[in-house]
């Protein structure tokens, strides 16, 4: 079973309810594992275990796949990398995209074990800078970033700063709403604010450097698997969840990896084109097991 008739058997087994308007809303309960998730084309979360909740946004509007706005995406524990290439497009696509950022132009790679960051500091004048810094978590859940190497226009610049009584906070201004504060000299990232749509929220535990990727620990460590046959999925139980033109209540969606080879890619903005590309089983219950590609395998010619 395949493309349109996909979405024929989704009609069959979801329920036409709709939420009560100006009533609370059930979270949907959620349970990720090995799942690439697409936050643009350059940026990619890799969740590896994920457990928490759909929670809406809105009074009486359930989370709705096509309105990435409507839900935030509560993390209750859970384990995610992120490339440093991935992290340096959140930087610029997100975090200092905006008029008057301090900083622009960010670079992020990790060296003997430390992030490196590289960029231009806008401060009267256009300054290159390179920080590399070690990285822990606030009790509060913030990553904190310790510079351990200073540089400006090539030259170590901690000493002067130091001469001068120049702290990092003197040059730059911290937006909590764009993710990132300054504290003397120390640069402090915030988790649910570095992301676009769908926000996350949830309390960082941990922060590592783990080869070539940045690791995050959110609350405890993530219960086992909900699945012990599909490898790569996201379970979603409970509450009311939207996708397409369809309302399922009592939720019970799982979307599967049909290629268990490697982690799940997925993208929440294109889900639809991954949707029509795979297939789907009914299960007695009125669960729905969906079969999705890869992202990039659903999106060739002909699919």
């Amino acid at each position: 079973m395949r493309a349109g008739s996909v979405l024929a058997v989704v009609l069959a087994v979801v329920s036409g309810t709709l939420a009560t308007p100006g009533a609370a809303v059930q979270p949907v309960a959620v349970d990720f594992q090995n799942v690439n998730v697409h936050l643009a084309a350059d940026a990619i979360l890799e969740v590896r275990r994920l457990q928490g909740a759909l929670v809406a946004t809105r009074p009486g509007a359930p989370p709705s796949f096509d309105d990435l706005t409507s839900y935030t995406l509560r993390i209750d524990r859970g384990e995610v990398a992120m490339k440093p290439a991935s992290l340096t497009a959140v930087l610029n696509r997100w975090v200092f995209n905006y008029k008057g950022a301090p900083i622009t132009d960010v670079a992020v790679s990790i060296e003997n074990g430390r992030l490196k960051q590289t960029g231009t500091l806008h401060k009267g004048v256009a300054v290159p800078f390179t920080i590399v810094a070690d990285m822990t978590v606030t009790p509060d859940g913030r990553i904190r970033l310790r510079p351990t190497s200073v540089k400006a226009a090539g030259l170590p610049a901690a000493g002067l700063m130091k001469l001068f009584h120049v702290e990092l906070d003197n040059l730059i201004k911290s937006n909590r709403a764009r993710g990132f504060e300054i504290e003397g000299n120390d640069f402090l990232l915030l988790p649910d604010r570095l992301v676009p749509e769908p926000r996350i929220s949830g309390r960082l535990t941990a922060v590592r450097i783990e080869g070539d990727r940045i690791v995050e620990v959110f609350g405890t460590r993530p219960a086992d698997a909900a699945d012990t046959v599909a490898k790569n999925y996201m379970h979603y139980r409970g509450g009311v969840l939207r996708f397409g033109k369809l309302t399922m209540s009592d939720t019970d969606l799982r979307l599967i990896d049909a290629d268990p080879q490697d982690p799940f890619d997925f993208s929440p903005a294109r889900y639809m084109t991954q949707l029509v590309a795979g297939y789907s089983k009914s299960l007695p219950n009125g669960g729905l097991r969906t079969f999705m590609p890869d992202l990039d395998q659903a999106a060739k010619p002909g699919r």
